[in-house]
């Protein structure tokens, strides 16, 4: 029996190119990068004359470095932060994280006399053995016990703690501050006392040496 020869397959026809549609045109790389280049010139033009878009700028400043230029920020005082900790925690449950006080038992702290003295050693004796009786301050009498910290405050605490009482300008006090050394030494020179002070006594040592 003979064998038919294989029917070849035709070739498929050649592909036909897709039409463009009209007015349809190839947009070249570099346009993109052109596009891009000038969206960062715009973003950094409005940078620079809009502020940094931050809130806190306005005329006449058009930057944030002509702003902290013009208003600069004061160095930060460790003692300052230091003391308004310990202020929180043993100063202002009696008076209060105003400074204000709660009269009539627990005297202002702001714009007081007593704070505002040129020398603080009044103060100091008041924190170390605590204070008992009537005190005038700011033409009002308070009268009420305050604790001593002697026993648990150290001297660099105690010295952070009226720096920030003297120094704190939110309550009208502008006070020099006060050293550990003027603690240390007023606690030394104090050892045999034993008792809180009275107002008539601490009148009696001046107030007037910074």
């Amino acid at each position: 029996m003979k064998h038919k020869p294989p029917i070849a397959t035709p070739p498929p026809p050649p592909a036909v190119p897709r039409p463009e549609p009209p007015g349809a045109a190839t947009v070249p790389i570099w346009l993109f990068g052109l596009l891009g280049a000038g969206l960062l010139a715009a973003a950094w033009y409005l940078y620079q004359t809009a502020g940094e878009f931050s809130p806190q700028v306005y005329a006449p400043y058009r930057t944030l470095a002509e702003l902290r230029q013009a208003n600069p920020k004061p160095a930060a005082d460790p003692a300052l932060a230091t003391g308004a900790l310990l202020y929180v925690k043993t100063c202002s449950p009696c008076h209060q994280n105003t400074g204000l006080g709660q009269p009539p038992m627990y005297p202002p702290l702001a714009g007081s006399d007593w704070v505002n003295a040129p020398g603080p050693d009044r103060l100091v004796r008041i924190v170390l053995h605590g204070l008992h009786g009537p005190i005038t301050v700011k033409d009002a009498t308070f009268n009420n016990i305050m604790v001593p910290w002697k026993d648990f405050l150290k001297d660099e605490e105690i010295a952070a703690l009226l720096t920030y009482l003297r120094r704190n300008q939110s309550w009208g006090n502008a006070a020099p501050a006060v050293t550990p050394a003027r603690v240390t030494a007023i606690r030394q020179a104090e050892t045999t006392r034993d008792g809180p002070w009275t107002a008539e006594e601490l009148l009696k040592i001046p107030a007037d040496k910074p």
